[in-house]
């Protein structure tokens, strides 16, 4: 390979310049045609003033190179800064993270011998979109965005990576017997995009009992992909279970970019003290160099990496307290066996990959040009929340059937989700954050915004402090909304 690819590089913090100059120093030694373009991200960016983590320089490096090896950062304590690793993946569109799971039992104890599952988590949407708000002076509230593109992309991308990979099932993880509109309409794509894959067997599980199962029978998986929070929880617990965390790699896949990195912490415990384990940046540079279309450079440095721990060249994380060797050393046992087959394992291939002209990945015409959905929209009511921290539900019930008015009727008032009014429980324990729903009074008769206004108005005007309003929407005649207790 004569022409390289220019490579934006960041070494992190903690351990992160430890692993990653071994890391780089291993494919260079191993021919990998690429050129480090480095940049300063993480904490001491963060403690100069910029909130970020990443200052505009990188950027456009990131910009410009399109393809990112990132070393584990540090986010300082305190309030105020944001998560670097949250910024870059929404920033850049990587919405697709992508974790391989394999035990190798040949090398490290596991209790799952048989382990090989990737898990490909929604990146972008979902509790990590980070809107929250503080209500009262005893709530706060944290808004779950799933949408219907975002869901499509993520669930269309896990079938296309068991097809090009060989893989025979796709599982879908959700909590929808509780979340039935957010986690319901991420099944739902899930279900309809799975009819185009007609030669892959499809599965759905439940998050709780899905998790469990990766936790006790992992082999039973192949590929499974999840909204954000999820996928975030389910893969570390994967990778645990292999035998380490350390040794998990992981891409962040967009439209136009790529991220790849380890998937563990900066570990600053042991930083700059030499025995930090590089094989989970290791591994994030091979699927890198798979992504940039240098398969044979990977394989040739996976199967090196085998052939290391084969020789019992353990760093102490594995070794578990036998014999050991620190980061540098085993970057050079790495080194010394490249061009080496290993012997207890099959020896890795990787198939070569093109990027496509937009990136990393195409979008379906169905995703990326989506026509505008022949959907009519009916507004059914508002849920209006008020702050009361002196009054009971009875009280607050009563005041609000008076200004109700001709065009709305009370339905139910809630707190935390249990119905509190009418006919509520006098032992069910309320804190001062009210959801009080006001539906139409007549089926037959319409409302409109200027409805709602003057009800708030009216609400007002009773004393009653409102804080936030949720209208009520039926699309195509299906609820919007899910329906309060004693509805």
């Amino acid at each position: 390979m004569t022409n390289k690819r220019t490579v934006t590089i960041a070494r992190g913090d903690g351990i992160g310049p430890e692993i990653m100059d071994a890391t780089l120093k291993i494919l260079e030694h191993a021919g990998a045609a690429i050129e480090p373009e480095f940049i300063d991200i993480g904490e001491q960016v963060y403690l100069s003033g910029n909130t970020s983590g990443i200052p505009d320089d990188a950027w456009e490096s990131l910009r410009r190179n399109k393809v990112f090896l990132k070393g584990p950062i540090t986010t300082p304590q305190g309030g105020g800064y944001k998560s670097l690793n949250v910024t870059i993946r929404k920033t850049l569109g990587l919405f697709a993270n992508v974790r391989p799971n394999i035990s190798y039992a040949q090398f490290i104890k596991t209790k799952h011998p048989n382990m090989d599952l990737v898990i490909i988590r929604e990146n972008e949407e979902d509790l990590y979109a980070g809107i929250e708000h503080q209500q009262t002076p005893e709530v706060v509230q944290c808004l779950k965005l799933i949408t219907r593109p975002g869901s499509e992309k993520i669930i269309r991308y896990a079938f296309e990576y068991a097809k090009k990979n060989n893989r025979k099932k796709v599982t879908c993880f959700t909590k929808d017997n509780i979340m039935k509109l957010t986690d319901g309409l991420f099944h739902k794509v899930f279900k309809e995009v799975a009819k185009e894959y007609p030669d892959i067997e499809t599965e759905h599980w439940i998050i709780d009992i899905g998790m469990a199962k990766i936790a006790d029978t992992p082999q039973d998986f192949d590929v499974i992909v999840m909204p954000n929070l999820y996928g975030d929880i389910a893969s570390d617990v994967a990778a645990q279970i292999t035998g380490s965390v350390g040794l998990a790699g992981s891409a962040n896949i967009g439209d136009q970019f790529a991220l790849f990195e380890a998937i563990h912490g900066s570990a600053p415990d042991i930083a700059g003290k030499g025995i930090a384990n590089p094989s989970g940046l290791l591994h994030g540079a091979i699927m890198m160099l798979v992504h940039i279309g240098q398969p044979d450079v990977a394989a040739r440095i996976h199967n090196a990496w085998f052939k290391t721990l084969e020789d019992g060249v353990h760093t102490g994380d594995i070794a578990k307290g036998g014999a050991s060797v620190g980061t540098n050393e085993f970057a050079e046992a790495v080194i010394a066996r490249l061009g080496h087959l290993p012997t207890t394992v099959t020896p890795v291939e990787y198939k070569s990959t093109e990027e496509s002209e937009e990136g990393s990945f195409t979008l379906s015409p169905a995703v990326k040009d989506r026509p505008k959905p022949d959907i009519v929209r009916q507004l059914d009511g508002v849920d209006v929340f008020l702050f009361n921290n002196e009054q009971t539900p009875e009280e607050i019930g009563q005041a609000l059937e008076k200004v109700a008015g001709p065009e709305f009727s009370l339905a139910v008032i809630t707190n935390r989700g249990v119905k509190v009014y009418p006919n509520g429980f006098p032992e069910t324990f309320t804190t001062d954050h009210w959801r009080c729903r006001f539906q139409i009074a007549d089926e037959q008769s319409r409302i409109d915004h200027n409805d709602i206004i003057s009800l708030l108005s009216r609400i007002e005007k009773a004393e009653l402090d409102f804080i936030k309003t949720e209208n009520l929407y039926r699309f195509n005649d299906e609820l919007g909304y899910s329906l309060g207790q004693g509805q």
